[in-house]
């Protein structure tokens, strides 16, 4: 029979499945007839598949939520992925994984290219669709096609949003103002200083902070390639941690997340507070994300080799950096003014000597 647990309002089932394990599971309604209609459908499928190995009809509404809860702890990004099911959950609830077709996900595609959806923004909601599908085959034998597969949209060189100096300097002011997220100028000042983005530090635990070291220890789960990585902070990151520390001692001592709130709650999202102080600075066009390209720019403006670059921003391949190199024309005047050196060493004569040769 169908029960509710005394933290929510859902009505959960418990029945044997086709390993002969007992499981509880969420029905997600609130309705109990709808729960026992569930449950009865579930314990059949069960039933087949330990009879006969025929396995369960699956539908997308069930798949993203056992996805998202069995991945809850390992992912950065919650919020913004129940943001891309939302708009998914649209064109795909209630439909049978099964029965869906290529076709399927080019029609969202094409749908979501009609709003005027950037194609970065596609992909990412596709690829949640498709790692989904991918997980439920790995972990759970699901047997199941996955039709996003393989469905990446061209993205080009993708956005070129780099803030100014004064630009950033007003946002971080404006956001020392808003007293509803106290969080959120210490989060700009470690973003556009670290490049990391902003999943990996509104996850950010303090055990992962090392002040002696001045580094950032982000493990596979935290990143957005699943590679671990070592971020090194500068003195304005650094300062800004201290702050978030001060802030910790005096109103939740406690708590393990580096953003938090007073109740020592994670920060989930900062899309509300994240906007208000973008109107309220007078910033337009600009994304959170785009404090991670600033600091791209920023490096190769001062200089930095586009190696190390790379490994600031932690692209797997060089190329991913090389979008940045049109910020230091200066740095390729340069190099080519070495030129003059050899020009002035015999290689004007021997360029000529060459050309008198090709002629004769």
């Amino acid at each position: 029979m169908p029960f509710k647990r005394k933290d929510s309002p859902i009505f959960y089932v418990s029945y044997t499945d086709a390993s002969g394990a007992r499981v509880k599971r969420s029905t997600g309604t609130t309705n109990k007839s709808e729960a026992k209609a569930l449950e009865a459908k579930w314990r059949l499928e069960a039933r087949q598949e330990r009879l006969w190995g025929t396995q369960p009809s699956r539908t997308f509404d069930e798949l993203m939520l056992a996805y998202l809860k069995a991945t809850e702890t390992e992912r950065s990004g919650w919020s913004r992925d129940l943001y891309y099911l939302k708009k998914l959950k649209a064109f795909f609830t209630g439909r049978e994984l099964g029965k869906l077709k290529r076709a399927d996900v080019r029609g969202y595609i094409e749908q979501r290219k009609a709003e005027g959806i950037a194609n970065a923004t596609i992909n990412r909601e596709v690829g949640l669709f498709s790692s989904a599908i991918n997980y439920a085959r790995r972990e759970w034998d699901w047997d199941i096609h996955n039709p996003a597969e393989r469905m990446r949209l061209s993205e080009g060189d993708g956005r070129k949003r780099f803030a100014t100096v004064e630009e950033v300097s007003r946002l971080i002011k404006t956001a020392e103002q808003h007293k509803r997220a106290p969080y959120l100028a210490d989060l700009i000042r470690v973003a556009v200083n670290t490049a990391c983005r902003r999943g990996e530090l509104l996850g950010l635990r303090w055990s992962q902070v090392d002040l002696e070291t001045n580094t950032l220890k982000l493990e596979g789960k935290d990143t957005k390639n699943g590679k671990p990585k070592r971020v090194p902070l500068n003195q304005q990151a650094r300062a800004a941690l201290l702050n978030r520390l001060r802030y910790r001692e005096k109103h939740c001592p406690d708590t393990p997340w580096v953003f938090c709130r007073k109740s020592g709650e994670r920060t989930v999202s900062i899309q509300s507070s994240w906007e208000a102080v973008l109107k309220e600075a007078e910033l337009e066009d600009f994304h959170f994300h785009d404090l991670r390209h600033t600091c791209g720019s920023w490096l190769v403006q001062s200089g930095v080799p586009l190696a190390d670059v790379k490994e600031v921003l932690g692209h797997s391949t060089i190329r991913m950096t090389e979008r940045y190199a049109h910020n230091a024309p200066e740095n390729s005047r340069a190099a080519v003014e070495k030129l003059n050196a050899l020009s002035q060493s015999g290689l004007t004569s021997d360029t000529v000597s060459l050309q008198g040769a090709l002629s004769a």
